[in-house]
């Protein structure tokens, strides 16, 4: 039986030195000589992990006995005669030698990470002693943005209260922040933001001396792991001191002057502020008349002196619709609001960008923001928390849909690969990637045991966006669970893993349509549960069609992507199926390309999806006699709830649409009248 515990996640019990015997007398002794607050922790860490995970005793060396060196590359060659080649930015270079494994990073926070890919390649017992390993993140911006209110209440939270607050005050266990940060650090993640962007009531405190001591303290803990703090700050916080929060008056601008000048003395390595403005009700440049590139420049110009960064999240759209009006299409706010803009922000501004233009749904196409801006910095924003995907209730391995954005391709590269997404990254026109987090204080840090995989899959791909889902997934079950018996209990959960998502694609909205969802709390189906509320209207179905028309005849939305796209997007027979519904009015007879209709399509997606999420729970019961109790009890509870959500999205859904259209399922199955 294999012991897994839950809250050390993808840093277990490995078994003994003797599995490591090859190089076990390098591993009793790391040497680091060189002085800083992150290499002296990436030596401490390796010592950590060593002991913690293979049970390796440090031992006192002496002259000539084999040794894990670590350091930078430049210390290192200098002090040591060595001829390391310099990797890229928080790159490293891990080489064997006779008498030495030696871990240099091109800077300290590349030491960091060759250690932590050390741990993981022995873990994975991938080690090869000779063989260079070299190796460098793609993204320069890898953060996580927690939405932790002062109350401690997490907005879209569903693994316990924060981290971080409690009772309106800053109030956290050291200790679990440090083996946190060891979490993050470990898959690559450099920056933090601790509170909700949205800033409300005393939240808005946070900036001040009364909180600012003991957020220093948060940054001193984050600090040796290589991660940077930032602070989601309010956009109209000046208002009730001067009486406006107008970015072109003179008395806005020194009045955030002085307070990132008083921030900055407790923490200077602040990495910024995090902003979202007039967004959802938030206080933002419109009010007073003025764009966003104004609204940027005020924050922007009061960090530059501390080289501080403005991220401006491009989450702009109109909240208080008229479903009425068919010529609204929520899809086109963030390419209206934000490309006349291209060019006009600060050098230290950098654009937050939701990864299709609407919230995170199951699924829609990649924004047309990205590629289409060529003079402006950003980021792409991904959700690990599973807002509309299964609230951590239902397993849902999103690295799988992560990765198909990652794919996909603009059309604004130079030959056919150039422009997808992950090549975009890695030429830095693309600046890195933020999420909103999945964490809190479970016992097992995510709610549901298996969402681990996708905060560890966000910092996997976030590092290297070439990674598939497959190898993330195999990376996480071996390092989660591993198979000291040489039972296949890793190879089942990744089968598990990579099934989730297209299960629950499948018996959740079709094809496109997104927000089936009921209202506020977003779990569980309701067909029309948006469609006359003031956030928008997203299908419209009749008796005779469902969808929107976006192309040129329609909304016009199509039209704000590259032309190859927005052609392959504008006719249903090119665009992809899984959005058709997005792009088109669909009527239900609507031959797919599989010979049955979209109505049959529906029903049949909705039965499979059932069912396999019945296999899934069969094939983790299956496990039982592998796995400790408590872990195979936990998982089996989630997706016991999953299998009756399942069948009551099965349900909902296609009871509905029989109900619109009056046409059964061609296959005689029981549906709801």
């Amino acid at each position: 039986m294999i012991k897994v515990t839950e809250y050390d996640c993808w840093f277990q019990k490995y078994g003994s030195a003797e599995d490591t015997k090859d190089i076990a007398a390098f591993l009793e002794h790391v040497i680091c000589e060189e002085k800083g607050i992150i290499i002296e922790n990436a030596a401490k860490e390796l010592r950590f992990t060593l002991s913690f995970c293979f049970g390796i005793v440090q031992k006192s060396r002496n002259a000539g006995e084999k040794q894990i060196l670590l350091g930078t590359i430049g210390y290192l060659n200098a002090s040591y005669g060595f001829s390391l080649p310099k990797p890229k930015k928080e790159g490293f270079v891990i080489r064997s030698t006779d008498s030495k494994i030696i871990i240099g990073g091109a800077d300290e926070p590349g030491v960091l990470y060759g250690v932590y890919t050390f741990v993981r390649l022995l873990a994975l017992k991938r080690f090869v002693f000779g063989a260079d390993v070299a190796d460098a993140p793609v993204s320069q911006v890898r953060m996580i943005n927690h939405w932790d209110n002062l109350d401690g209440s997490v907005e879209r939270g569903y693994a316990g209260r924060s981290l971080f607050f409690n009772d309106n005050r800053i109030e956290f266990d050291s200790n679990r922040i440090r083996d946190y940060a060891r979490l993050l650090s470990s898959v690559g993640i450099n920056r933090i933001s601790i509170n909700n962007v949205n800033v409300r009531g005393m939240a808005k405190e946070l900036i001040t001396e009364k909180f600012l001591p003991k957020i220093a303290e948060l940054a001193d803990i984050f600090r040796p792991f290589g991660i940077r703090l930032m602070l989601s700050v309010n956009f109209g916080a000046p208002q009730p001191e001067i009486g406006t929060a107008d970015p072109l008056d003179e008395r806005v601008l020194a009045w955030w002057k002085d307070r990132a000048d008083s921030i900055y003395r407790y923490i200077p390595d602040l990495a910024g502020f995090l902003v979202k403005a007039d967004s959802e009700y938030e206080t933002g440049p419109f009010r007073y008349g003025r764009n966003h590139a104004e609204g940027a420049h005020i924050l922007a110009k009061a960090l530059a002196p501390h080289n501080g960064e403005v991220i401006w999240r491009c989450f702009v759209y109109n909240c208080v619709q008229d479903w009425r009006d068919t010529t609204i299409d929520r899809a086109r706010a963030a390419f209206d609001n934000f490309k006349p803009l291209d060019g006009q922000f600060d050098d230290n501004v950098i654009l937050q960008i939701k990864h299709g233009p609407y919230d995170f749904q199951v699924r829609e196409p990649v924004s047309p923001l990205f590629g289409a801006l060529e003079k402006t910095r950003y980021v792409m924003e991904l959700q690990i928390t599973q807002e509309y995907t299964g609230q951590q209730i239902d397993l849902c391995f999103l690295p799988w849909m992560w990765g198909d954005v990652m794919r996909f391709d603009t059309g604004y590269g130079t030959n056919a690969d150039n422009g997808a997404i992950r090549s975009l990254l890695a030429c830095g026109r693309i600046e890195g990637l933020a999420a909103v987090g999945n964490t809190g204080l479970a016992a097992n840090w995510t709610g549901h045991t298996l969402a681990q995989a996708n905060l560890f899959g966000y910092g996997r791909l976030a590092w290297n966006p070439a990674l598939s889902p497959g190898e993330i997934a195999d990376e996480w079950s071996r390092l989660t669970f591993p198979d000291n018996g040489g039972q296949s209990i890793a190879g089942n959960i990744t089968k598990i893993l990579l099934n989730s998502y297209p299960t629950y694609q499948k018996y959740n909205a079709p094809f496109g349509v997104c927000f089936m969802v009921e209202c506020g709390h977003h779990y569980g189906p309701n067909v029309e549960g948006y469609e006359f509320s003031k956030w928008g209207t997203y299908h419209r179905a009749d008796n005779k069609a469902i969808g929107i028309d976006r192309t040129p005849a329609g909304t016009g939305y199509t039209e704000q992507y590259a032309p190859k796209n927005a052609a392959i997007f504008a006719n249903p027979e090119t665009c992809p199926e899984e959005l058709l519904l997005f792009f088109h009015r669909t009527p239900y007879d609507y031959v797919m390309k599989n010979g049955k209709t979209l109505l049959q399509n529906i029903y049949d997606t909705h039965f499979e999806g059932y069912d396999e999420v019945r296999i899934m729970l069969d094939t983790w019961r299956g496990l039982q006699e592998l796995l400790d109790g408590a872990v195979f009890e936990s998982v089996k509870e989630r997706m016991e709830r999953q299998l009756e959500n399942a069948r009551q999205w099965r349900d909902v859904i296609n009871t509905y649409f029989l109900r619109r259209t009056g046409i059964g399922d061609e296959k005689g199955r029981k549906i709801y009248r």
